[in-house]
């Protein structure tokens, strides 16, 4: 989730969204590297949106923030657009990192997809700003796999884990750390749709769900 600016001066339309991190596994350092490569990523193809037939350059805006003392008060009543909040363990019991839907503000995130690759946190954030899997996961033949395709995609060889094996073999499927924002990500928020007042829109919704920590059994 996060918040659209217009700035009509300078042709930028820009999304700020801050990051807010809790949890045993959570520190600043990490809530500073979530953010540094969610707006990287995200700022890599310097795309163009068309607003009101107005092109402006896209641009993302992201702030990290740990805040060990975070209650589920300060989740569930927050009302600011800009806030995210996400639980970090090192145990989930999906056994994976997610977030509440698309177009969210909470999320949990298990340690070690933060630390296997810097598109964990681009991939979970693009589900917060509306983005879902897409329907078709095989793009054998169609290049670099974009942001928001999952583990278990099929996938050109050298984006696999192991380049060697045939397609969905151990080893077979997409290695997150391939995954780019192609300007077809970009085009998929479809941004041209907000509705601005006096030249800020709100990017999502709130879910504001407060997670408490999974224990393992």
């Amino acid at each position: 989730m996060g918040e659209a600016s217009l700035d009509p001066a300078s042709s930028e339309l820009t999304i700020s969204s801050t990051i807010i991190i809790y949890g045993d596994a959570a520190n600043q350092a990490l809530a500073l590297q979530m953010a540094h490569d969610i707006e990287t990523i995200w700022n890599e193809p310097r795309a163009t949106v068309k607003i009101q037939r107005h092109p402006y350059l896209l641009r993302f805006k992201i702030d990290g923030i740990f805040n060990p003392n975070l209650n589920p008060e300060d989740v569930w009543y927050n009302d600011n657009p800009l806030l995210n909040f996400f639980r970090v363990e090192e145990y989930s019991e999906r056994d994976i990192s997610f977030v509440d839907g698309l177009g969210c503000n909470t999320g949990y995130f298990k340690l070690a997809n933060l630390q296997q690759t810097s598109t964990t946190s681009a991939h979970e954030y693009g589900h917060t700003i509306g983005l879902d899997h897409p329907d078709n996961l095989d793009i054998r033949g169609r290049g670099i796999p974009g942001i928001m395709y999952p583990r278990g995609t099929l996938c050109d060889p050298q984006y696999q884990y192991d380049p060697s094996v045939a397609a969905g073999e151990k080893g077979g499927t997409l290695d997150p750390q391939w995954r780019k924002v192609l300007v077809s990500d970009v085009e998929d928020l479809k941004l041209e749709k907000l509705r601005f007042k006096d030249g800020k829109a709100v990017v999502g919704e709130f879910s504001s769900i407060y997670h408490f920590k999974h224990e393992k059994p």
